[in-house]
């Protein structure tokens, strides 16, 4: 499997990822449902979030690196938010419908990938806004998503 792309790649790479969220992030603020949770947050947050993308999907330490944060800044933005399940399904609605407007690769093997991706972290999401206390360490490692391979994605436990 040499020379295969990473996900980053497949995608488009930052443009594009900050393209979606963007594209995203508008769509959310016109969302009833979406945008009580967003309406506070700061302008940077879409590439925040495109950042964070890439760096999960093999593209360059954009988030770690930067004035970004960690995987434990990010978890820590959930904490306490108190999502539902109708917040996440919308989320991960409105994302996908700003992918296929953009014309984010649309193959079966990417798309699975991103799904997969969604629907993974925004469980996690849910799971931990209920939570009061973060439960990611400070130095815990990004985590990284794939093509599918056996073994599933990031686990901190291997």
């Amino acid at each position: 499997m040499k020379n295969v792309p990473t996900l980053y790649q497949w995608a488009g790479g930052k443009e594009a990822l900050e393209n979606l969220t963007k594209l995203f992030y508008e769509k959310v603020l016109q969302d009833n449902l979406l945008c009580p949770v967003f309406k506070n947050m700061a302008a940077e947050h879409a590439g925040h979030v495109a950042h964070f993308i890439a760096e999960v999907f093999g593209g360059p330490e954009l988030y770690t690196q930067g004035d970004d944060g960690s995987h434990a800044k990010m978890i820590q933005h959930h904490i306490g938010k108190l999502l539902t399940e109708e917040q996440r399904k919308r989320w991960i609605q409105l994302l996908l419908e700003s992918a296929d407007e953009l014309q984010l690769a649309s193959d079966p093997e990417f798309r699975s990938a991103l799904v997969a991706y969604l629907e993974w972290g925004s469980r996690i999401a849910i799971i931990n806004s209920n939570l009061t206390d973060n439960p990611i360490a400070h130095d815990a490692p990004m985590p990284k998503w794939g093509w599918g391979v056996p073994g599933g994605p990031y686990n901190p436990e291997q």
